[in-house]
Order: C-alpha cells, then sequence, then structure tokens
C-alpha cells in the first residue's frame, strides 16, 4: 500500500514499471535468435519449438479436418449458444465501424478521396499458454471476416494430448477460418511473418500473448521483409479506480480476474480510501482461495500495486500517466469522470461492468495496448484489418486554378522536377497542339 503523494518522480515511476519489461534486451535478443531459425529451418524449427516448449512431439503442423470434426462433438449445446452470441455481439459492434468512402471537393475541379481496401493476408494469434482463449479467436476473426481479407489464418499452441483446443477450433469455424496451425510463441509470429512450407506468410499479424510474443510482433514488424503488427499486446493489466462507495468484494474480482492470466500480468488499486484498501486485500486472499489457478494469482499478485491518492482527480491523473490496458472505474457517477480519462485501452464503467464482460461478449474489442502503449495505441478495430487508400483527381480547369500553388511550393523546396510535372500541363492547356 503506497501513499502516492508522498512519491518522488523516480519513485513513483519505479512503482508503475511493469514486471514483463525488467530484461527487455535479453528478451529481444532470445527471441532474434527463435525468429533466425524459423526463417533459416521453417517447419523443422517449428516442430522442434513445439517439443521443446510445449512438451509435444507433432507429425504436422496444420489441423486436419478430421480434427475440426472432432471439436464440433467436444463442445456442448450451451457452450456453442454462448460462443454464438458472443460472436453476434461482437460482429453488430464491429459492422457499426464499417464507414464509406469519402469524396471532398477541395477546390474548385479537385477531387480528394479516401477507399478502404481489406489487407489481402492476416495471421491471427490466439494464446493457449495458461488458459486457452476462444474468446480471442473472436475477437480478431470476426473483424477479419467483416472487413472482408481473403486470407485469414489462425495460430495457437497445442495442447498435451497434441490437438488444438475445440472452442477455439469451433470459434474458427464459425467465424470462417478454415486453416489453423498448432504452432505457438515467439516461433509462431515468425512463422506468419515470413512462411514456412505449411503456414502461408501473411502481411500482418495480430493478437495478444506473452512477452515473448509481443517482443516477437515488434522485431518481424521492423523488418521490410516480415509482417505489420497491430499493436503491442502483452501480458494482461488492469488498473481500478475506487472511492469509499465502492464494493470491496467487487475490487478484488476485477483485480483477480485479470492476475490469472499469467504471472507477470499486473494488477493495480487506486482508492481516495484506506478503508476500501484494507478491504479489498482482505477480499483478495480471500477469494484466491477458492479460485482455481491459486498458484498463478499468487505469483502475479506479488507485482499488484495499491496505492492511496488524496483524490479522485489525481487518481484519475495517475491512471493517465500508466495508460492501462483495462481501466475500471467504480466511483459513485462513473460516467460523469470519462472526460478525465485519456490513456487507456478499454474502460469500464460503474460497479456493474465487470471486465470480463469486455474480455468475453458485450461487443468491444479485448485486443488492447499494454506497457502503456495506450497512450498512442487504440484498441484494435475494424481499420486495423483494413488500408485507407486515397484518391485524387483534377479536371483541366482544376489544375488551371492549382497547379500555380504547387509551383511556387516546389520552388519553394528546389525541387524543378516536380515543378516542370505541373508546368509541362499547364503549357499545353495553354497552347493546345
Amino acid at each position: 500500500m503506497l501513499e502516492w503523494s508522498s512519491l518522488s518522480a523516480d519513485e513513483r515511476r519505479a512503482a508503475l514499471r511493469r514486471p514483463a519489461q525488467a530484461d527487455t534486451d535479453g528478451l529481444h535478443r532470445r527471441v532474434s535468435e527463435i525468429i533466425a531459425n524459423v526463417r533459416s529451418r521453417g517447419d523443422e524449427a517449428l516442430l522442434d519449438y513445439t517439443a521443446r516448449f510445449d512438451g509435444v512431439k507433432l507429425q504436422t503442423l496444420e489441423v486436419s479436418a478430421a480434427e475440426f470434426a472432432a471439436a464440433e462433438t467436444a463442445l456442448t449445446s450451451e457452450q456453442r449458444a454462448a460462443l454464438e452470441r458472443a460472436i453476434g455481439n461482437v460482429r453488430r459492434f464491429h459492422e457499426a465501424q464499417v464507414s464509406s468512402p469519402l469524396r471532398v471537393e477541395t477546390s474548385p475541379g479537385v477531387v480528394c478521396e479516401r477507399h478502404f481496401r481489406a489487407i489481402d493476408a492476416v495471421g491471427l494469434y490466439v494464446p493457449a499458454g495458461v488458459a486457452p482463449l476462444p474468446s480471442t479467436a473472436i475477437m480478431l476473426a470476426v473483424p477479419a471476416s467483416t472487413a472482408g481479407c481473403p486470407t485469414r489464418i489462425i495460430c495457437t499452441p497445442p495442447r498435451k494430448d497434441g490437438t488444438a483446443d475445440p472452442a477455439v477450433l469451433v470459434t474458427a469455424k464459425l467465424c470462417g477460418v478454415t486453416r489453423v496451425f498448432k504452432v505457438g510463441g515467439a516461433q509462431a509470429i515468425a512463422a506468419m511473418a515470413y512462411g514456412t512450407a505449411s503456414i502461408p506468410k501473411v502481411d500482418k499479424v495480430f493478437g495478444p500473448g506473452n512477452s515473448w510474443v509481443t517482443a516477437a510482433k515488434l522485431l518481424v514488424a521492423n523488418d521490410p521483409d516480415g509482417a505489420a503488427l497491430d499493436l503491442p499486446a502483452g501480458p494482461s493489466e488492469v488498473l481500478v479506480i475506487a472511492d469509499e462507495r465502492a464494493n470491496a468484494e467487487f475490487v478484488a474480482a476485477d483485480l483477480l480476474a485479470q492476475a490469472e492470466h499469467s504471472a507477470d500480468a499486473q494488477a493495480i488499486l487506486v482508492t481516495t480510501s484506506r478503508a476500501l484498501a484494507e478491504a479489498t486485500l482482505g477480499q483478495v486472499e480471500a477469494q484466491m482461495k477458492r479460485l482455481g489457478r491459486e498458484s498463478t494469482l499468487r505469483e502475479s499478485i506479488n507485482h499488484a500495486r495499491l496505492f492511496l491518492v488524496d483524490s479522485l482527480q489525481a487518481a484519475f491523473e495517475l491512471s493517465n500517466a500508466y495508460a492501462p490496458e483495462h481501466l475500471i472505474v467504480q466511483v459513485g457517477n462513473a460516467r460523469d469522470w470519462l472526460p478525465s480519462i485519456r490513456s487507456a485501452g478499454s474502460v469500464f464503467l460503474g460497479q456493474w461492468t465487470p471486465e470480463t464482460m469486455g474480455d468475453y461478449c458485450s461487443g468491444t474489442n479485448h485486443v488492447l495496448p499494454t506497457y502503456g502503449f495506450a497512450r498512442a495505441y487504440s484498441g484494435l478495430s475494424l481499420v486495423d484489418f483494413q488500408k485507407r487508400m486515397t484518391v485524387q483527381e483534377l479536371t483541366a480547369d482544376g489544375l488551371r486554378d492549382l497547379g500555380p500553388t504547387a509551383v511556387t511550393i516546389a520552388g519553394l523546396e528546389g525541387l524543378d522536377a516536380h515543378a516542370n510535372a505541373v508546368q509541362v500541363r499547364l503549357s499545353q492547356l495553354a497552347n493546345p497542339i
């Protein structure tokens, strides 16, 4: 329990440091080695890494038709219905993001347009390290389908029996993805970015993951031969702002819901109430004992932070400095504080809005920026699966009117070939053949 107002600037930075950022240089070095190995050895490297990291010796990487069929029978009707309802909500929210082409006549005879085109090939990474995440398959495959990306593939780590998680496979099929590969980690990102004999090369890689996956996405995105990345989406994190009216049981449950993702997840409570803070600590301990992932929770809670602040305004300033992936606002009149939030991946207002709903089925996307990248990045949306292409078209009169402006600016820059491209046309218009 830390009193924010008593901390120095250096102490505040240290208190807000993410646990996964401890050895960034060493991590990038090790991930670079994995990427280089996959590029040189392809499927052979992927099979070796799968045996080493997942403890599974596979003969082939791609999920077969028989495995898809078996997955269909592994789920109950209730489970399938839940997935279908979640897919429906996510699809509705993302279909609402479809934009029409933009057309503006900026000057007489000068038309500027913006058109949308789907990215040709996208690779969707669905983690399964601590737990399989069919919800991530929904969050990636639905907007990819809505955008109309022609090539859509999924990579996901295999289970110990060598199969992919049935819920992930059923979700993939419901969302129109028919090619799924059993490979995880940084090696999966490398495979999609560069292609192997089995896995097609894609133009852009999507999906959250651990610090290794995030590092791999950043490295391949910096290589012209690699693939673009959606956003830096690493280990999960949540920040809860609560006042004295908040329910300590709810607050503790929200902190633990993110802490169970992995040992390097981070949970932060910022509150104006010492009584609420102490009650939440008691609830965290009590709830942890009855939850299934207690060992992971206890590791993760070692990185948890609890800050006491003097005012709610100070709480929101702290949150903006941290820029959390998930921000939960459990204060009176929560919506009134929305204008104070500048940097957060996704916001959950009020005591009846647990972060779990956004993770699974409310309709918003749960692939969100971590590591503080919410200061500049947004959560995943339809536009991430599209390219925005501008078009301009001038009439003869439009060039007569605006062309001299371009010639003058070209002169300011000393680029006479630029000016010439306009001047030869203006000469033709002045002296038609």
